[in-house]
């Protein structure tokens, strides 16, 4: 048995789970909400009154929120769950309550449990629920060593449990949401609890119960992210666009289509494909005609579309040289570390030792690489590693890349012996 398995065995018979995986398993019983389904809180009144339930709740809240990714324009809540000893849970629509300010303050210095933190908190942030202190229970399980981190999978693993499955990516826009997609939205949360606390125990067992922690703090004391500059260059196929021209139809492109879809609340790849804005930057078409027999823009489109695409098109094509865009700005921080072995051979043999001291390290700590180190951080300490190959020195450097206190525990030996080799 690998460790991964040892941890999610041990782990089982902590929380009395099932067999370990080189046993025959029993069938594992489908998970049932504990008080049935409760209804949508969709108006004031409703929400005034979970308001109130989960002030009075004791212990920490589960919490989880789904969006409408890939149906609707940007990524807003459209139902959040949220469950707490003595409260029970709650089905909340943040389209009939758009401010749920008042929940966040009533839950403010109580612990939010999440499955992976970071996709939740920017909708939950947009509708007023920030929290003071949080338990990622994705995050637990990466630091655990757990091989599958799903929601599903962890609730198998650590509580002998059987989530359903198969309403993650509708469309949570639909009103009125259909029952199997409350239920499926409600078992979300009805375990988070009880996964946290086996979770909590197995990080303690392991010693990592403070990294934990670090990350968790981490993560709610990260700001808001920044607006991305020139969002239409992150377009997929950009890579084939080389002539400051074609990156100009990209740019007209992709801002009509980003205000049509903002216009109509739909995804914008509903309203054209990145695949068709690529096609028509390469080939710079010269009419209507010559657009639709373009990948993107077949028979299926109308005439007033392909006419607005066009129109776009032709924008592009009538600027003067200084309008055109330049090309991407050089990221800060190192180039690619496919240029090194050319640009700077000795930072490349240090970035070789590095990766391989933290491959190793990372396996014994039986946690994935990227969460032991960031692999950015790796980067930018062997492209411009510290004048003393010394472990405060590597610390400080480690400390400056926003390394954790105790990933620098970690790695700061073997980063220094992997430095000092190549030095």
């Amino acid at each position: 048995m690998t460790d991964a398995q040892e941890t999610a065995a041990d782990l089982r018979t902590t929380t009395g789970g099932g067999p370990p995986d080189d046993v025959e398993k029993a069938p594992i019983p489908l998970l049932e909400p504990r008080e049935g389904i409760p209804p949508v809180v969709a108006d004031e009144d409703a929400l005034a009154r979970v308001v109130a339930a989960f002030a009075a709740g004791t212990g920490p809240v589960a919490v989880d929120a789904e969006r409408a990714s890939g149906y609707r324009y940007g990524q807003r809540a459209y139902l959040v769950q949220l469950r707490r000893e003595g409260a029970g849970s709650a089905l909340i629509d943040p389209v009939g309550c758009p401010d749920l300010s008042a929940l966040g303050e009533a839950l403010s210095g109580t612990e939010w449990i999440l499955h992976a933190a970071t996709q939740d908190l920017p909708c939950l942030r947009e509708i007023g629920m920030v929290p003071t202190s949080l338990f990622d229970t994705e995050l637990a399980g990466r630091l655990a060593g757990f091989p599958r981190v799903g929601l599903g999978a962890m609730v198998e693993s650590a509580l002998g449990y059987a989530l359903e499955k198969g309403h993650s990516a509708v469309d949570w826009s639909t009103r009125p949401l259909p029952e199997p997609w409350l239920r499926y939205a409600a078992l979300d949360v009805e375990l988070l609890v009880d996964l946290r606390d086996a979770l909590e125990k197995e990080l303690d067992r392991q010693g990592k119960l403070e990294w934990a922690r670090q990350e968790f703090d981490a993560i709610a004391a990260a700001p808001p992210a920044p607006p991305r500059k020139d969002p239409w260059r992150r377009t997929s196929g950009m890579h084939k666009v080389r002539r400051r021209r074609q990156m100009a139809v990209v740019r007209e492109l992709w801002e009509s289509r980003d205000r049509i879809a903002q216009r109509r609340d739909v995804s914008p790849g509903k309203v054209l494909g990145d695949a068709a804005i690529v096609e028509a930057a390469l080939a710079l078409p010269a009419n209507v005609h010559a657009l639709q027999a373009l990948p993107g823009y077949g028979q299926r489109m109308g005439r007033r579309q392909l006419e607005q695409w066009m129109a776009a098109v032709d924008r592009a094509k009538a600027l003067p040289e200084s309008a055109l865009p330049q090309p991407g700005a050089t990221p800060a921080g190192p180039p690619p570390p496919r240029s090194w072995v050319d640009k700077d051979p000795a930072a490349a043999a240090r970035l070789a030792a590095a990766r391989t001291a933290v491959s190793a390290l990372a396996e014994g700590l039986n946690l994935p690489q990227e969460n032991l180190i960031t692999p950015d951080t790796v980067r930018r300490l062997c492209w411009e590693p510290p004048q003393r190959l010394e472990a405060d020195a590597v610390a400080q450097a480690l400390a400056l890349h926003g390394a954790r206190p105790w990933q620098i525990e970690q790695v700061t030996p073997a980063l220094v012996t992997a430095l000092a080799a190549t030095a």
